[in-house]
């Protein structure tokens, strides 16, 4: 009797824990699929992390994570600036196929918005079970908008909408949602603002009018933090596109200090004649401190991982939207060697302005302290993920991305076709790779078709056009610029799009 009772009370359980499903099942169920973190530095150049040769700024956080995963050499940003490169990254189309190609404001707040219809990295991770997050600068459609987070595919947003509002790191308030989060900042501290005229410049207190008291990138990186306290039992998608270390130059006095004790001649940023972001004293310290906090923040998730016991089934991602800021007064990236050995800055199709620093760390299938300089970009990363996460038939054809879970997993897997991009702002430029050739046009806007040519495996520095060299590699690629793209109406390329 005893025997049968035991194996009716069995039978009983299995019934219910096939209807219901057992808390062990569901947990395992959950830890079939990786979670995904995905983090979006802003401006940050491709030598300004420790593991990638910067000397002067400290990112110990960082260079841990290189150490324990893959360091991507020739990985590119979507493109040379912030909207049109997070367009690339949620779309997975090149720029010669995304909606949005360039920077437009839409006033009263927010960008040139993506159309309802586009479908978004973070909609698919949503149709795959994922709870999707976004913390930090949006930028790819106003709070109305259709392009707004809400409507694109994230479950739980808190940060800044928009690009312009992002300049200020005191700002009056964040979305939470699609609400206004009064932020005290009273008053709050404008993102371009000049010293009085009766300032004196070299005294440090003129300066504390630039200095708030509610950091926002604080709250965006506690909101990020309870999101993944929320949602460790299930798959989540994190988005964290930060806003560091974008100017204006805010960063609260007690990072400060660690650099001005380095005794760095450091002269004042005075903003003279209304140019750039907001005044500070010490610029050369303020950028790198500023750039030590963005390594805490990631710090503070990683250790947040650990402590949920979620490292280990977690893809991490840390990379940049574009390169290092060209408004060297601000951002001293000659004494920091931003871009190291290559050519241009944000806002350049030259490499100083699209190659950016990548990690990927995800345990037990990207080898720690791996390298790949195999050639790859934001495109990228929609089917890439979408592999990693078993759903490959979720990718549409319209995708020009192509999956890079091979590299990344230390395969071998054939080099892309070519690596296209097109920006029409800063004097119109395009730009196509092809094996080690890269073919550049600049001052598109005024006529200019003329290609320059340079083989980056010899040349990183993009010093010497050998175009009239190699004419038919001109001619190819020439061909290849005119074929991979479609013309828009909203962001043209002149003179072709005329």
């Amino acid at each position: 009797m005893l025997s049968m009772l035991r194996l009716q009370l069995s039978v009983l359980f299995f019934c219910l824990c096939s209807l219901w499903g057992s808390p062990s099942t569901v947990f395992a169920a959950d830890q079939s699929k990786p979670n995904v973190v995905f983090i979006l530095a802003d401006d940050l150049g491709y030598r300004e992390l420790g593991s990638y040769g910067q000397e002067l700024i400290r990112t110990p956080n960082l260079d841990e994570l290189a150490k324990q995963g893959m360091r991507l050499t020739q990985h590119y940003s979507g493109n040379a600036v912030c909207a049109p490169s997070r367009c690339v990254l949620m779309t997975g189309k090149h720029p010669g196929h995304a909606f949005v190609r360039a920077n437009k404001s839409t006033p009263p707040e927010g960008q040139q918005e993506i159309p309802a219809d586009e479908i978004t990295l973070a909609e698919l991770m949503k149709q795959q079970g994922y709870v999707t997050g976004a913390f930090g600068k949006w930028g790819l459609g106003g709070p109305d908008s259709t392009g707004a987070p809400l409507r694109q595919g994230v479950d739980r947003f808190f940060g800044y909408n928009c690009q312009a509002h992002a300049h200020s790191y005191y700002p009056s308030y964040l979305w939470d949602d699609d609400q206004h989060i009064v932020l005290n900042n009273n008053p709050p501290v404008p993102g371009h603002a000049s010293l009085a005229k009766d300032a004196d410049r070299s005294d440090p207190s003129s300066y504390d009018v630039f200095k708030g008291q509610d950091y926002a990138p604080d709250r965006i990186n506690a909101a990020a933090m309870d999101f993944l306290r929320q949602n460790k039992d299930r798959p989540f998608f994190l988005y964290y596109p930060t806003v560091i270390p974008h100017v204006a130059l805010h960063v609260p006095d007690e990072d400060l200090k660690p650099y001005l004790d380095l005794g760095w001649k450091d002269p004042p940023f005075t903003r003279g004649k209304g140019y750039g972001y907001t005044p500070h004293f010490t610029p050369r310290a303020a950028y790198a401190a500023m750039i030590t906090r963005l390594d805490q923040y990631v710090g503070n998730l990683l250790k947040l991982l650990d402590e949920l016991k979620l490292s280990d089934n977690t893809l991490v991602v840390f990379t940049s939207d574009n390169g290092t800021t060209h408004l060297d007064l601000e951002v001293d990236y000659t004494f920091f060697k931003s871009v190291g050995e290559l050519r241009g800055l944000k806002g350049s199709l030259y490499e100083g302005g699209v190659r950016v620093p990548t990690i990927v760390r995800w345990p037990g299938h990207v080898k720690p302290g791996s390298i790949s300089d195999r050639v790859s970009g934001f495109e990228d990363w929609l089917p890439t993920l979408m592999e990693a996460v078993g759903s490959n038939e979720a990718v549409s054809g319209d995708v020009d991305g192509v999956s890079m879970l091979a590299t990344l997993k230390g395969q071998q897997q054939p080099e892309r076709d070519y690596l296209y991009r097109e920006f029409p702002s800063y004097g119109g430029q395009q730009t196509i790779r092809v094996g080690d050739w890269k073919a550049v046009r600049q001052k598109m806007a005024k006529g200019n078709l003329k290609i320059e040519l340079y083989n980056i495996a010899e040349d990183i520095s993009e010093q010497n056009d050998v175009a009239a060299q190699h004419p038919k590699v001109v001619a190819r690629l020439a061909k290849m610029m005119q074929e991979v793209r479609t013309p828009s109406e909203m962001f043209p390329l002149k003179p072709l799009d005329n």
